[in-house]
């Protein structure tokens, strides 16, 4: 299996990004790459977070953006909010939300990484969605091999 990248970007520029990517090339800024996992569990993930943030039953689908790639996906307005929140929702407990979906997520089926590591690329994950400006017409972006 090969990596999934994850990264904030203009719908023009994660084209253009998508086809370095398709061509095997290596973009010149970096990107959230995640080895071993696909689309699939970036959409875990984010049923993961909308349910820790009480959001669940949103639309955490990953979608085509565009014919040109098969393989750049858009992340849903819904999932962006709700890994954005994972930094800064309080809970009534003593449990840390964002460990707490760290550990569910290294739990699915076949995840190649346990919950350190998976704590650490959902932080990064959850920082990428904070820095998400409308007015910047920026989006978060899925791409898989």
């Amino acid at each position: 299996m090969g990596f999934t990248e994850i990264f904030v970007s203009t719908h023009e520029a994660a084209l253009k990004r998508a086809g370095i990517l398709d061509d095997g090339g290596s973009p010149a800024t970096a990107g959230l790459r995640i080895p071993g996992i696909s689309d699939f569990e970036i959409e875990q993930l984010g049923d993961l977070a909308g349910a820790a943030v009480h959001a669940g039953g949103a639309d955490y689908e990953l979608a085509m953006v565009d014919v040109a790639s098969d393989s750049l996906l858009g992340v849903p307005p819904a999932m962006v909010r709700a890994l954005a929140e994972l930094l800064s929702y309080e809970t009534e407990g003593d449990g840390d939300v964002l460990d707490d979906v760290a550990e569910k997520w290294a739990a699915q089926d076949d995840m190649p990484f346990g919950a350190a590591e998976a704590r650490k690329y959902v932080q990064q994950l959850a920082e990428l969605a904070s820095g998400i400006d409308d007015s910047d017409r920026t989006g978060l972006y899925v791409w898989s091999s």
